[in-house]
């Protein structure tokens, strides 16, 4: 059944609030490995560049090319359905992790979450673009925005929550013997299903702007080759953002416990609610600005507040992981994850002005392959290769994050600059 959608209604304001669930719940199941890093790595006798790879390139390499020929689907087929199924396949795997006894039984568990969710963002972005009005988009997406904080954020509060009750091992029916990380895997497992069921139920809205047939794959070609500098850019100045972003929410659990000893009951919580509460603020700050400078009139709008928000950030990254207490640490990370959330969360509704509905699908995974796969996949790497291979010493591991981060955002920054007078000519010549 579909929905044809003129003006935000009461369902689609139901239909945002369940996409923005199951979007808590993929970063919820991607996230927690962060806060088990020193459990895991006990157990499974692993280096930090092993868990770097968890955490970031094995799984950023399989979300990112599964995400393609999933766009492909999201623009021909039944959204609702097929993101439905996909969050029940990555709950699955999330079960899997904590069921893995080894290093390469945990990696292909990692592998199908990231198979799972390859299909999320795609969907749900396309789904908003038919559920909601052009106007209206900035502030949609600024809400499903607020997924991947208020998941990172629960990640490490229910982890450490987790931790302080669950006991070191237990013996379970049919399962033996089990550590207390893979209980908390095997716990969030189950709750996926039932948000996979709720986002299959929803109602399929009609594709906006009478697009019926989808383009053909040498139309879709056609239609990247004629508006790629904008698209690549803005791609890039997204993607390079998120390598600090997922390189400070990889590595700053471990960096707490590493430089200051606090556990990680503790780091989780106050950790959490930095990530979920500056998190959550920038994202709607990001979606509100851009709409308010979009209907001033700055076509550019939303491309200037990103570059903006990436130069305020640096200072922050710079000096955060510099401080000589965690409580210094902690209060210069907010404004950091701020500034961060709002580049992050300007990019879909930029890149969603330049796309017709039909496309929208391919083109929200592309942009989830350079998010994922440059930013994701070299994020904790990078900081871990810093750690390891330059200053070798992992004690040191906040003065990798000093550079790493700031470096990244300064190639955003860039990115963003250049990307505003080609956006300009592209939204001039429309969409089609």
């Amino acid at each position: 059944m579909t929905v044809t959608a003129t003006r935000p209604g009461r369902y689609a304001w139901f239909a945002l609030v369940i996409l923005i669930l199951a979007y808590i719940l993929a970063f919820v199941d991607r996230q927690l490995l962060n806060l088990l890093v020193e459990p895991i790595k006990h157990d499974l006798h692993l280096s930090d560049l092993q868990i770097s790879l968890l955490q970031g390139l094995s799984f950023a390499l399989v979300l990112s090319l599964a995400g393609l020929p999933v766009g492909r689907l999201v623009d021909l087929g039944v959204r609702t359905n097929l993101l439905g199924g996909a969050v029940a396949i990555w709950s699955v795997a999330t079960a899997g992790c904590g069921l893995a006894s080894g290093y390469l039984q945990l990696l292909l568990a990692r592998m199908g979450v990231g198979i799972g969710e390859a299909a999320m963002t795609p969907s749900a972005y396309s789904l908003i673009g038919d559920y909601f009005p052009p106007r209206r988009q900035g502030i949609a997406i600024g809400l499903y925005s607020l997924g991947p904080h208020l998941g990172s954020g629960l990640a490490l509060v229910l982890g450490a929550v987790a931790i302080r009750h669950l006991p070191e091992s237990a013996v379970l029916p049919l399962l033996g013997t089990v550590r207390g990380w893979q209980m908390v895997f095997l716990l969030l497992g189950l709750p996926g299903l039932a948000i996979g069921l709720l986002v299959a139920l929803l109602r399929e809205p009609a594709r906006s702007s009478g697009a019926i047939a989808a383009p053909t794959l040498p139309d879709v070609l056609r239609w990247f080759r004629a508006r790629a500098a904008p698209v690549v850019l803005i791609n890039l100045a997204v993607a390079t953002t998120a390598i600090a972003t997922y390189g400070l929410s990889a590595w700053a659990p471990t960096f707490f416990h590493r430089s200051f000893g606090m556990a990680a009951g503790e780091i989780g919580g106050r950790l959490g609610l930095v990530t979920m509460l500056a998190g959550s603020a920038g994202t709607l700050s990001a979606g509100l600005i851009g709409d308010w400078l979009v209907r001033a009139g700055r076509e550019d709008g939303r491309l200037r507040v990103m570059a903006s928000a990436a130069t305020l950030a640096m200072p922050f990254v710079i000096a955060a992981p510099l401080m000589p207490n965690a409580d210094w640490s902690l209060a210069l990370l907010v404004p950091a994850v701020y500034f961060l959330t709002v580049v992050i969360g300007s990019g879909p509704a930029t890149l969603q002005l330049l796309t017709p509905p039909r496309l929208r699908g391919m083109q929200h995974a592309v942009a989830v392959l350079a998010v994922n796969l440059i930013g994701l996949g070299l994020g904790p790497t990078l900081v871990a290769f810093v750690t390891d291979g330059v200053l070798r010493d992992e004690a040191r591991l906040g003065e990798a994050l000093s550079i790493t981060l700031p470096i990244a955002l300064l190639i955003s920054l860039l990115c963003a600059l250049a990307a505003m007078r080609p956006y300009r000519r592209a939204l001039a010549a429309g969409v089609a």
